[in-house]
């Protein structure tokens, strides 16, 4: 063996060892493990999920599904399709990811060259920020006010900026649930830069921005089947993107990105739309009695949401320690620490049972 002091770590990007990891959430079975509890007493409102999971055509359309042994269409084309007559826009605006994770991906690499410029306006998703170190560029922190609205003269300043290249928002915002309103979107798309609004929580708000796309060059709108059609272990995404932008995307993504499952699972949950959209409007409903139950606890503070999921601040205690005190009793949120968060706790919207037994847990805390 050479005993040279060659290490290949050496080769590894300096940007890449610098990057700080992405923290995911632990899935339902290994939580299980850690905390010793069986999975049936475990209530998870942690990661916003649906509780009421995908429709019921999704698990014996994938019991059936033809053609395993084969690849996937790499253009997703009966789901365009689909998600044409769903989202009334023509199929050609439209590419399906692996998760809208992968398009933000897509979208960075895209544009950016090592040192280019993106705006990101924290608290907020944090794929943003870890997909541009992941890319080469570097962040601009546009940090919203405390009440989490946009520091919208801050943004355009740093828009006009050489090398800022691309404006990430998320509206309803993760994790507070604030949502942009037109005129802002108006404003932003009027400066030299290309806006990708993430719509992740589209279907639990009102306004709808996806007719905007054929209209405007420079807008890149981003919704996912995870939240809605309950369908976050399959990863399914898509983006409504103007047609000089997808065709270029076209030539980088990858041939088989979304599985043969994930597309299956969606072409089902589009049919069945009427029965998913009623669930989305009971998590609607259930909100409403989730920030109501935690505006009734005198240290907790929650703000207004129009997502599935209702952030609170914590005061008078340590929020880290009412996280491990619900954990061990089943319960599971999701803790902040980080700038602007700190002893902050989200509770993704549950059923209304799950609910029920969390504000009750609380109030004995």
């Amino acid at each position: 063996m050479n005993s040279s002091s060659f290490n290949p770590t050496d080769f590894i990007r300096p940007s890449i060892q610098d990057m700080e990891p992405y923290t995911p959430i632990i899935p339902f079975d290994i939580l299980s493990e850690q905390l010793g509890l069986p999975e049936e007493q475990l209530i998870k409102l942690d990661a916003n999920e649906n509780p009421y999971g995908p429709s019921p055509l999704v698990r014996h359309a994938l019991a059936e599904m033809p053609y395993i042994h084969s690849y996937p269409d790499p253009e997703s084309r009966h789901l365009r399709r689909q998600l044409s007559r769903y989202t009334n826009l023509p199929a050609e605006y439209l590419m399906v990811g692996h998760g809208a994770d992968e398009l933000i991906d897509l979208v960075m690499r895209l544009f950016l060259e090592p040192g280019d410029q993106i705006i990101n306006c924290p608290p907020t998703f944090g794929m943003y920020k870890f997909d541009a170190a992941i890319n080469g560029a570097q962040v601009i922190n546009i940090v919203r006010r405390a009440d989490f609205s946009l520091d919208i003269a801050a943004i355009e300043e740093a828009a006009r900026r050489d090398r800022t290249k691309l404006l990430f928002l998320t509206s309803p915002n993760n994790p507070d649930g604030s949502a942009i309103d037109g005129d802002t979107l108006r404003r932003f798309l009027n400066l030299p830069i290309v806006v990708i609004l993430d719509e992740a929580y589209a279907e639990f708000n009102d306004a709808n921005f996806l007719d905007w796309v054929p209209n405007w060059p420079n807008l890149i709108i981003l919704r996912t089947f995870s939240k809605w059609a309950g369908l976050a272990g399959l990863r399914v995404g898509y983006g409504a993107i103007p047609l000089d932008i997808i065709a270029q995307l076209w030539k980088i993504k990858q041939p088989y990105n979304v599985n043969l499952a994930g597309q299956v699972a969606a072409q089902v949950s589009l049919e069945d739309a009427a029965y998913l959209l009623e669930n989305v409007a009971k998590i609607i409903q259930t909100r409403t009695q989730l920030a109501a139950g935690l505006a009734q606890i005198d240290w907790l503070q929650p703000y207004p949401s129009r997502a599935n999921f209702v952030l609170c601040r914590v005061i008078g205690k340590q929020a880290a320690q009412v996280k491990a005190a619900l954990a061990q009793k089943g319960v599971l949120v999701r803790y902040y620490s980080s700038a602007g968060l700190e002893d902050h706790l989200r509770f993704s919207v549950g059923t209304p049972e799950q609910i029920e037994r969390l504000l009750t847990i609380l109030a004995t805390l």
